[in-house]
């Protein structure tokens, strides 16, 4: 018989992370921890105050729930957590765990061998340009050929002025520059921005203008000059009917999937068959989840045989992280060490 419990914890900024949306200090998240004889499954539900589709007052009565409930299964669970995706990739992430010989390893390969490797972007958070120029330089010496650079915060002529001192030095087969602007433009400059950027051999843009603005969205990725990827956009379209008519209607170049806010593993396989047969590209990032909710998503992306840099970047953002295998080296995500699991809750 299954046991289940969760725990909320607290992960902490090394320093301030600006976003369009704010500055970041600190990260709320949930681990669901199941237990079954001598085995234990755990999983992350990575909730993301202000943008999670289940941001919601019930959230934590809702993990309660699933607790008492875990005789129903995870297929039972899952239909009943639809407006909770994050919960559903906690629970996913979890069933799994408990499943696997090691509840860290929950999708062996050449990756958790430490036989492959997966290619990620360099991120680079908002801030003073100083500062943003100081990151950058940092992941080009860290071997990075891909960098996502945050804009909408500061003064647009001011990153125009950032990734042109990148372009100066480096082509676009030297390093891929992607950038995400997390909804700051209007729709009335938006396509003028995109012109400016495109000079500079931006490989795509993230959801440059708020989600929700179907047609605005839709004559903008028609009339782009450069690939808009949707982010925001993908939260909280639970049907497959409605996934299917939102690419079919918007046509993207790209999508972004987030597991934590886009309904977890299943969520994420619906996406990326409805994306891919409408030729639509995709890429997966995780939203600032711990070392366990990032393992789980990494070890499902390297599945997935992308060929593009993915966003997985961001373990080492948090003073108060757990201990884990997973290293960056030379652009890319490395699982280097097995024993280096250190997972406690005190």
């Amino acid at each position: 018989m299954i046991k289940a419990s969760y725990k909320k914890y607290i992960l902490n900024f090394k320093q301030a992370s600006g976003t369009s949306r704010g500055v970041l200090k600190t990260k709320e998240t949930w681990f669901l921890i199941l237990n079954s004889e001598e085995k234990k499954g755990i999983g992350e539900c990575g909730i993301f105050r202000g943008l999670s589709v289940d941001d919601r007052p019930d959230y934590e009565e809702k993990l309660q729930w699933v607790c008492e409930n875990i005789h129903l299964g995870l297929a039972g669970l899952l239909l009943e957590l639809i407006e909770f995706p994050s919960i559903q990739f906690g629970l996913e992430t979890a069933f799994k765990s408990l499943e696997s010989r090691d509840p860290f390893e929950i999708y062996p390969s050449k990756f958790t061998n430490n036989e492959d490797a997966i290619p990620i972007n360099g991120l680079i958070w908002m801030g003073s340009e100083a500062f943003m120029k100081q990151q950058i330089e940092s992941k080009i010496n860290d071997g990075f050929n891909c960098i996502k650079m945050k804009i909408g915060a500061i003064d647009f002529q001011t990153e125009i002025k950032l990734l042109k001192s990148i372009r100066k030095e480096f082509t676009s087969r030297d390093i891929e520059l992607r950038v995400d602007a997390n909804g700051a433009f209007s729709t009335s400059e938006a396509l003028e921005k995109l012109k400016t950027l495109s000079d500079l051999d931006i490989h795509s843009i993230e959801q440059p203008i708020k989600q929700g603005q179907v047609e605005a969205m839709t004559t903008l990725c028609a009339q782009t000059p450069l690939p808009i990827a949707l982010d925001e956009e993908l939260i909280g379209v639970f049907s497959v009917t409605e996934k299917q008519k939102l690419l079919q209607t918007i046509k993207p170049q790209y999508i972004i999937l987030k597991p934590s806010l886009v309904g977890g593993f299943q969520g994420s396989d619906t996406w990326i068959e409805i994306a891919e047969e409408n030729k639509i590209g995709w890429w997966i990032t995780s939203a600032l989840e711990s070392n366990v909710g990032l393992n789980a998503i990494a070890q499902y992306t390297y599945t997935k045989q992308s060929k593009l840099p993915q966003g997985l970047g961001t373990g080492g953002l948090f003073t108060n992280n757990f201990d884990c295998p997973l290293q960056v080296k030379n652009g890319t995500l490395q699982y280097v060490n097995k024993t280096n699991w250190k997972f406690n809750l005190v």
